[in-house]
């Protein structure tokens, strides 16, 4: 079961390490999938479940702020120029949004289940 508080932590700190550090995305997200496992204490499938689930909606938001960026700042002619730039290159900016979204729950699913494991054990589930 999604245990949204979790949930909403991860996914705060995923747009985090995407906007700050993305030089060490990587590790940053193995240690957001831990901690939101950690918090969710579901024990393995839902320390997984909730991490991905985070990482599903920080890959999500992030590529909303992408297309409004693009869209409202894309070139010198305002709206016009961001909307062309954008739909001209749509398909592989698609493409990458679905890579990022799979990448993202696979990392913190990971870290997210070990994350659960040791919370349900230090719970003595």
């Amino acid at each position: 079961m999604t245990k949204w508080s979790a949930v909403i932590v991860g996914f705060i700190l995923t747009l985090g390490v995407r906007a700050f550090f993305s030089h060490y995305e990587f590790i940053g997200l193995l240690i957001v999938g831990f901690i939101v496992g950690y918090i969710a204490h579901s024990g393995i499938t839902g320390g997984l479940w909730n991490a991905a689930v985070a990482g599903a909606f920080g890959t999500i938001v992030a590529a909303i702020l992408f297309i409004i960026l693009a869209t409202v700042g894309g070139s010198f002619m305002g709206v016009l120029g961001g909307l062309s730039g954008f739909t001209i290159s749509g398909v592989a900016s698609l493409i990458e949004v679905v890579k990022d979204l799979i990448y993202y729950a696979i990392v913190m699913g990971i870290t997210g289940a070990v994350g659960g494991a040791i919370s349900s054990k230090k719970d003595g589930r």
